[in-house]
């Protein structure tokens, strides 16, 4: 909708309206809206033909009737309150629009003339987004993990090779951590059997918490043919009465570290070889690792910088949709919210205290980014606007001319751009932000975006 920009703050539009803000105390906005009697009409007009469907004028079809008619038998005030109540969401909108005011939260209107006739006026007092600084945001520093491997790293790595290919052995000690230990087990509850606790020469490993505590609480110390017997809670039910017979201890033996076994467990020749392979894949990881601490690091930061209080509007339009995704998540498998919390151990207060936090955080990234985005004067090309449309309609199964006119229509594009502006303004941040390890050494940024190696043989799922 084309517009003009008139003298004093004044906006005029195709709606044959003016608008003029006056900033107000509070991050608040008072905008003074005038809409041409001529353009009213428009909205009276569609008023008498809503209110023609709803009653019955002898003669005429519903919805037919004309408007003198109809005026005849309720009189006009009805109509132009319809109309008043009908029009005036957009012509708010508009005012918003033509005057680039960034409203947070619904507005107070107060109609000044016009219920009765000729011009609407009215004043419509609505809070926008602050400003707010971000003194020192040029220098943010952030501590991150050292990306490079470490000799432990490959060490925990080879181990973790070396247990693939660790065999058991009998012993005859007493059983401790680590070892595995073959038991018959039963479980019973007022002298029934209790369904799942009743096993034949089961292979269980000490300290693996992988049944019950209880057997990792009873089973050190314990020789073969030695008989257990003790209470447990069991999980969902009431407490368990369980025997156990150790018939077998064993403990894991692991391969001495040679040039044979790297050959028999990997692609490679030697260990050499190896754990300079493992080295490579295990920085890969770790400085991609680096790299998404960064950016979430960085987020923290400039979060922190923002000392104006978030917008009660804003914190609660967050929390509203963080709720909302949980609540679509939970659903999708077949939760609730209450069961939810059970799960995680969580009061519904301290619930709702963490989504606060975590919102309020959010708030003040957005504010904090949109501060940047202003002061380093990052500007949004259309190519940029294309590339975005382009990427989003991948996403979603569309072409891309279709998206863009849906977010035309809906008058998205603004949050397209202001959205790629924040991006931008990252980016930035992460360009200039001062990354050091815990010892307080500069990280090379080289070193945080690495390809990573494709997996090879012997090394599936390195961890650091």
């Amino acid at each position: 909708m084309e517009s003009r920009v008139g003298t004093g703050g004044q906006y005029t539009s195709d709606l044959r309206m003016k608008a003029v803000s006056e900033p107000l105390e509070g991050n608040t906005v008072k905008l003074s809206v005038e809409v041409d009697a001529k353009e009213f009409e428009k909205a009276l007009d569609a008023a008498f033909k809503k209110i023609a469907h709803d009653i019955r004028v002898p003669g005429f079809r519903p919805g037919k009737a004309p408007r003198r008619l109809i005026e005849a038998r309720i009189g006009p005030e009805a109509a132009r309150q319809e109309a008043l109540r009908d029009a005036l969401p957009e012509y708010y909108a508009q005012a918003l629009k033509e005057t680039a005011t960034d409203a947070i939260a619904p507005p107070e209107i107060d109609i000044t003339s016009g219920e009765d006739g000729g011009p609407v006026v009215f004043d419509a007092v609505v809070e926008v987004r602050p400003q707010v600084s971000v003194p020192g945001y040029g220098g943010l520093q952030v501590t991150l993990p050292n990306p490079s491997a470490t000799d432990d790293d490959v060490d925990r790595q080879v181990d973790r090779l070396r247990n693939n290919f660790a065999e058991l052995t009998d012993v005859d000690r007493p059983a401790q951590n680590g070892d595995h230990v073959t038991i018959d087990l039963s479980g019973s509850r007022d002298g029934a059997d209790v369904e799942g606790l009743n096993a034949t020469d089961f292979l269980y490993e000490l300290g693996s918490g992988t049944v019950l505590p209880e057997l990792d609480d009873q089973l050190p110390g314990t020789k073969v043919g030695d008989i257990l017997e003790f209470t447990a809670a069991i999980p969902g039910q009431d407490d368990a009465t369980l025997k156990v017979l150790v018939k077998a201890v064993k403990e894991k033996v692991l391969p001495e570290v040679t040039d044979e076994w790297a050959a028999d467990a990997s692609e490679f020749e030697t260990v050499a070889e190896l754990r300079d392979s493992l080295r490579e894949r295990i920085g890969a990881v770790k400085r991609i690792q680096t790299q998404m601490a960064l950016r979430e690091q960085v987020l923290v930061a400039l979060a922190e910088l923002v000392v104006e209080e978030a917008p009660e509007a804003l914190v609660g339009a967050e929390m509203e949709s963080r709720i909302h995704d949980i609540a679509h998540r939970l659903q999708a498998q077949g939760a609730d919210i209450g069961q939810y919390l059970a799960a995680t151990d969580q009061t519904q207060e301290d619930f709702v205290a963490s989504l606060r936090e975590e919102a309020t955080r959010a708030v003040k990234i957005d504010l904090g980014l949109r501060a940047v985005a202003d002061a380093e004067v990052v500007e949004v090309a259309d190519a940029d606007i294309e590339a975005e449309i382009a990427r989003l309609a991948e996403q979603s199964g569309q072409k891309a001319p279709q998206l863009r006119r849906q977010l035309e229509r809906n008058d998205q594009m603004p949050a397209v751009r202001s959205s790629l502006r924040k991006a931008k303004a990252l980016e930035w941040l992460l360009e200039h932000a001062e990354v050091v390890d815990e010892e307080g050494h500069p990280i090379d940024r080289a070193d945080l975006t690495p390809e990573v190696p494709e997996d090879e043989p012997g090394t599936e799922g390195t961890e650091s």
